[in-house]
């Protein structure tokens, strides 16, 4: 793989029920906030502890929140309000609902909050101060373009299954639903939405809220509608685990191939195991690391953070994981992979 491809650059208490998590620093009345989606994803966890390590280097007071499930919205805004009420410095945010939160956000930002998305984009994306994430556009082309290479001929008459995120459609979730179809050759339409396009390929698209059960039962009504599908295209690796599960419920396992975005260490394991063609590796450690960096360097001196030259956005990188490389697409191998995964 090219070094240039690679470019690596709970809960509040509340009537939602989030309970903070506070990391010791010092007092050096510097403080921020992290707010993932879940606690219980493993690229979430990752994110946690690159903030959490972070911060203690640095003598930053930050408090953790996370919503119940993905999706868990209501959460996320109470958080944001217990953050304005602590005086925070920054929150770093990782959104359920991207558009439903911005006026929680613009309350924040209003308050001298400087507001990071990790991984996730506002909508619009300039809701927020910056976004410090993947380009999950180029995540999902990496795996389209591989799915698309490995089939050959036979792409032309794929049938497609896409395991989404939610039924909200957060930027996330379009970005590698559309990157996918850029990749393996079909029309998005509208690349800003999920289900306009008219591809004959495209069986259908179910929701899996990010883990492995919504993966599994997404997967098995996907089949009931077509049981010929034979490319699976997943929003993350726990739900990839769930539709290889149904797969192999059903004796379809090896003839399907499954792809998806992650790169932890249990994902490229399914990656060298076979489960898994290729996944799309982010580096979460990253993102929030820098995020906290980026909090810090407000505080000290009203600097706000800029985008990578040619994006909207601060570019942590992006490698597709694979044992089976295709001619013409970038990427690294297991062992690689195994070097750099998270969780």
């Amino acid at each position: 793989m090219r070094m240039s491809a690679f470019r690596t650059a709970l809960f509040c208490a509340s009537a939602f029920g989030l309970v903070a998590l506070a990391v010791p620093a010092s007092a050096a009345g510097v403080s921020a906030c992290l707010i993932t989606k879940t606690d219980t994803n493993p690229f979430f966890v990752k994110m946690k502890e690159g903030a959490t390590a972070k911060a203690k280097e640095l003598g930053v007071d930050l408090k953790s929140y996370a919503g119940k499930i993905d999706g868990d919205s209501e959460s996320q805004v109470a958080a944001i309000e217990s953050c304005i009420a602590d005086g925070a410095k920054g929150i770093l945010l990782t959104a359920s609902d991207t558009a439903g939160i911005v006026p929680a956000v613009k309350k924040a930002r209003d308050a001298g909050i400087l507001v990071i998305a990790l991984d996730t984009p506002l909508e619009p994306a300039d809701a927020a101060d910056a976004t410090f994430a993947t380009d999950n556009l180029l995540a999902g082309e990496l795996i389209g373009k591989w799915a698309a290479a490995t089939l050959g001929d036979a792409a032309k008459d794929a049938k497609i299954a896409f395991l989404d995120l939610t039924p909200s459609q957060p930027t996330v979730d379009v970005l590698r639903d559309q990157g996918f179809m850029k990749g393996f050759g079909i029309d998005t339409k509208d690349i800003n939405r999920i289900g306009d396009e008219d591809d004959a390929r495209i069986v259908g698209h179910d929701v899996t809220n990010g883990n492995e059960e919504g993966g599994r039962k997404a997967m098995e009504n996907l089949l009931q509608k077509d049981p010929a599908i034979n490319v699976v295209h997943t929003i993350n690796e726990p739900a990839a685990a769930g539709a290889y599960e149904a797969l192999k419920a059903v004796g379809m396992e090896k003839n399907v191939l499954i792809v998806s975005v992650d790169g932890g260490c249990p994902g490229v394991k399914n990656v060298e195991a076979g489960i898994i063609g290729a996944t799309s590796q982010q580096y979460p450690l990253l993102m929030a690391s820098l995020g906290i960096e980026a909090i810090k360097k407000f505080a000290d001196s009203g600097e706000k953070p800029k985008n990578t030259e040619g994006k909207s956005f601060f570019d942590t990188g992006v490698a597709l994981v694979t044992a089976k490389p295709a001619a013409g697409v970038d990427s690294i191998d297991v062992a690689k992979g195994t070097e750099l995964c998270w969780g």
